[in-house]
């Protein structure tokens, strides 16, 4: 018997070091990418040119961000994104809270047939429903505004049978007692149901910001203004389409490498701030059905 627990020991402890190689590779492929871009974007511009892996930034300088900045008008796209960003999670978090609070009540007439709705909406696929939101965007006179990709995924089905979910699991009994001290849903709603399904929202929150920060489908559908663009069809235009550019300038690698640093810096200062609810609202929303 000793045997058999020695030899079983042994597949175990094998187990984890083949798994912790496994994690060890597939962190390095995530990181690995990341560092290069880092070092070129501190490079000087003859240095990043050359098609090498960097680890360590060759003729430290930042010329590359002050190129971006500065020649390259980054800062507009930047201040578009930052107000879709904002302007489009807060409405998207508080419209898909308050619809899973509606769903939280069992006696909601078509209750089941609206989450049925839902679910079906979330089995669409977005390039199928492209040119009719092209049409309702143009009708609406949105074509070419901020407004147009602030309202482009405004609630999703994802984020309110999540918030439902959260929802779920705070005890029915609790607005009921607060409903007999007299207070109203929407203040239940906001005092005690918000409060308590903290990383639900956090979830959620991080999951928008993360998307509407990286979108690119919807601006490049919706506007030609380049004074309106996002960060990520500037980086683009930078980046890939360099024709754009006059003959005589060329954008160095440094340059198109400092342009995506630029682009990630809000998603690592947010990251730190709902990390510690991310995990735990992943497992309690999908905890309940």
């Amino acid at each position: 018997m000793s045997d058999r627990f020695e030899r079983l020991g042994w597949k175990n402890k094998a187990f984890d070091t083949l798994n912790a190689l496994f994690l060890l590779v597939l962190m390095l492929t995530m990181i690995v990418p990341f560092v290069n871009v880092l070092a070129l974007s501190f490079s000087s511009g003859t240095a990043s040119m050359q098609p090498d892996i960097v680890l360590w930034p060759k003729q430290f300088n930042a010329e590359g961000y002050e190129i971006v900045w500065k020649s390259l008008d980054i800062w507009r796209p930047l201040l578009n994104s930052v107000i879709v960003t904002l302007i489009g999670t807060t409405l998207h978090v508080l419209l898909s809270s308050l619809a899973g609070y509606v769903f939280i009540y069992p006696r909601l007439p078509g209750r089941k047939l609206m989450i049925t709705f839902i679910l079906i909406t979330m089995m669409v696929p977005q390039e199928a429903i492209m040119i009719p939101l092209y049409v309702v965007n143009k009708d609406l006179h949105l074509i070419n505004t901020l407004t147009a990709l602030v309202l482009s995924g405004l609630v999703s089905g994802f984020s309110i049978l999540l918030m439902r979910n959260f929802f779920l699991n705070i005890p029915h009994e609790m607005s009921e007692s607060a409903k007999i001290d007299g207070a109203g849903e929407f203040r239940i709603f906001l005092t005690m149901y918000l409060r308590l399904a903290a990383a639900g929202l956090a979830t959620v929150t991080l999951f928008e910001f993360v998307g509407r920060w990286n979108m690119f489908t919807a601006p490049v559908m919706f506007l030609s203004d380049s004074t309106k663009y996002t960060l990520q069809v500037a980086l683009k235009a930078m980046i890939i389409d360099t024709s754009s550019n006059s003959g005589t300038y060329l954008v160095t690698t440094n340059v198109r490498m400092a342009g995506i640093v630029i682009s990630i810096i809000p998603l690592l200062a947010i990251y730190p701030f709902v990390q510690k609810y991310f995990m735990k609202g992943i497992l309690l929303g999908a905890s309940k059905e």
